[in-house]
């Protein structure tokens, strides 16, 4: 498993008029936690897309047990495995000041960019994935 974690602020754009995050919103934290989490081992979405490799949204899930409030600073933990096909789930927990308030996760198909038909994940993103897995088996 490979875990991450970003730190993100509520912006006052995020909350609605009862002035808690809306919950639209969850789903942007969950693609910022994913997004981070390749950037800070070593891929970024950018980079895969050059190489003619996109992973759509197959769908999402959010769960929301308490709301977030503007100015919170909330911590994104990520979760996967290193995917073996053409579909990958990364899991996500929200929590703000140590308490867990959502959790939910995301999957992905692996297409080409231009036909959008399912391939196998690159190689090199595996080989990233790898990386980080071992890093955190040394860490402990």
């Amino acid at each position: 498993m490979i875990r991450h974690q970003t730190k993100v602020r509520v912006r006052y754009p995020d909350t609605d008029k009862m002035g808690v995050v809306y919950h639209g919103v969850y789903v942007e934290y969950f693609e910022t936690g994913r997004t981070e989490m390749m950037r800070d081992f070593g891929m970024s979405y950018a980079s895969i897309e050059e190489n003619g490799v996109m992973f759509p949204v197959l769908d999402v899930y959010v769960k929301m047990m308490r709301p977030a409030r503007y100015d919170d600073l909330l911590t994104i933990t990520s979760t996967m495995s290193i995917p073996t096909g053409a579909r990958m789930k990364i899991e996500y927990e929200i929590h703000c000041n140590g308490e867990r308030i959502v959790t939910g996760f995301s999957s992905h198909a692996f297409t080409t960019v231009d036909t959008m038909r399912p391939v196998r994940p690159p190689k090199a993103f595996l080989e990233m994935l790898e990386r980080a897995a071992e890093r955190m088996n040394d860490e402990g």
